[in-house]
């Protein structure tokens, strides 16, 4: 079963087909101004058209940045928290000067709609691999957060239904779309370093804390909906909203909210895209006290097949270390030695890395195109794949060997149990 085609795939396929058979094309000799656009907009025609499912916190930012952009129209938006629903409605039709935008407290009923290209997924981590999939067999290309997925196998079985279905998926780990990470990445991979043998990633560790008693959810929240395919239990607002983070029903805590983007980096650095280590081992300390879960500190060790070393847990950013210097990128600085790498440009016989023309914009001259975006799905499922292999790690406390490939570990069935958990009925993948 194919995705359906979205009105621009199908007017393109027609064009290429007609012109492939030699059919001559001719445009109309007057086009109304509405079709031509006003004022630097896009034909309202060749317009992208978005709709955004989770529009609090990262969605609320993701839908002010694109109703800044004349290339799309925001027809629909998505949340289970009412006041989060009405302001994000409010801000579309303030921008186009109408009250036609849609809002929904169930994501289904969006998908539903014939008339969107693509939907921004902004919700807490345990539901992007579900509503994204559910997106691509609605014939929706998707813009997803990071991190991509709560498990391993969720995100296997994310990039099989974006294959299947032919979508543009980007992931939203937008350092890629730095120019500071790309240079340190083209550095590194263009051997101006030497032998890379060290990388150090580092972000912060988790709090400890969360005291609030469980209560009545708030008036407009759909509690059921909100939690979906995790684990039902008692409205408590430790669990909601940013601080979702801290739970493992929910998301992976500081190791894969911070992790997705710099550990990110550092598979990108050493062209491990498609790959990821085959050794892990780690320690961790874990909250003692208040409602969170996840860890408040990690040292994790990967080792890759080539020998080089991924230290996940000091200092901040990413590091690459080699036999003849070092890299060193975070966002707002990038650092080398010797200093001089920074002022040497790359040659020809260098490795150019894709250059992305901003996230968003990456994202939508994709769906255009139909090429792969800057961190198509693969690279945000390999990257984040790390980052859970790592709490495993310190979860279990012991020292774990893993096929990348089979994406399985190897001669450990009791860790091979944490690469999925189950969902809440009715939801399924």
């Amino acid at each position: 079963m194919e995705g359906k085609l979205t009105r621009r795939e199908f007017l393109g396929r027609m064009v290429r087909s007609l012109a492939g058979a030699g059919v001559g094309l001719t445009l109309p000799t007057f086009v109304s101004a509405r079709a031509l656009g006003t004022k630097g907009q896009v034909p309202a025609n060749d317009r992208i058209t978005l709709g955004f499912i989770g529009v609090g916190g990262m969605g609320s930012g993701h839908l002010r940045g694109f109703l800044g952009n004349s290339q799309v129209q925001v027809l629909a938006v998505c949340d289970v928290y009412e006041p989060h629903r009405a302001r994000a409605k409010s801000w579309v039709d303030e921008r186009y000067g109408n009250s036609d935008c849609a809002a929904y407290k169930d994501y289904r009923e969006l998908l539903d709609r014939n008339d969107l290209d693509a939907v921004v997924i902004s919700t807490p981590d345990h539901w992007h691999t579900l509503i994204s999939i559910h997106a691509c067999e609605a014939g929706k290309d998707v813009y997803c957060e990071k991190p991509l997925t709560l498990t391993i196998a969720e995100g296997r079985a994310l990039v099989n239904a974006v294959r299947r279905y032919g979508r543009v998926f980007q992931v939203g780990s937008q350092q890629r779309s730095a120019s500071n990470f790309r240079f340190a990445c083209e550095l590194v991979r263009s051997g101006r370093i030497g032998k890379v043998h060290t990388v150090r990633t580092g972000f912060g560790y988790g709090p400890q804390g969360g005291n609030a008693p469980d209560q009545e959810p708030p008036p407009g929240l759909d509690w059921n909906l909100w939690l979906g395919p995790a684990p039902w239990g008692p409205y408590n607002p430790d669990r909601c909203l940013y601080n979702f983070r801290w739970f493992w029903d929910y998301s992976g805590g500081k190791m894969t909210d911070w992790g997705a983007h710099h550990n990110d980096i550092a598979q990108w650095g050493l062209g491990m895209d498609e790959s990821g280590p085959v050794e892990i081992e780690g320690e961790g300390r874990f909250p003692t006290e208040g409602n969170y879960e996840t860890a408040i500190w990690f040292r994790i060790e990967y080792t890759y097949a080539n020998g080089v070393k991924l230290i996940c847990g000091e200092g901040h950013g990413a590091k690459f270390e080699g036999t003849d210097g070092w890299v060193h990128v975070d966002r707002g600085f990038l650092r080398a030695y010797p200093e001089d790498l920074l002022h040497e440009p790359l040659g020809p016989n260098d490795v150019h890395l894709y250059r992305s023309p901003g996230h968003h914009q990456d994202w939508l001259n994709c769906i255009r195109s139909r090429q792969r975006p800057i961190c198509d799905v693969e690279i945000g499922h390999r990257s984040v794949t790390v980052c859970h292999l790592g709490n495993i790690a310190i979860r279990t406390g012991r020292k774990l060997r893993w096929d990348p490939v089979k994406e399985q570990f190897i001669g450990d069935p009791e860790a091979n149990r944490w690469l999925s958990k189950p969902y809440r009925a009715p939801w399924h993948l």
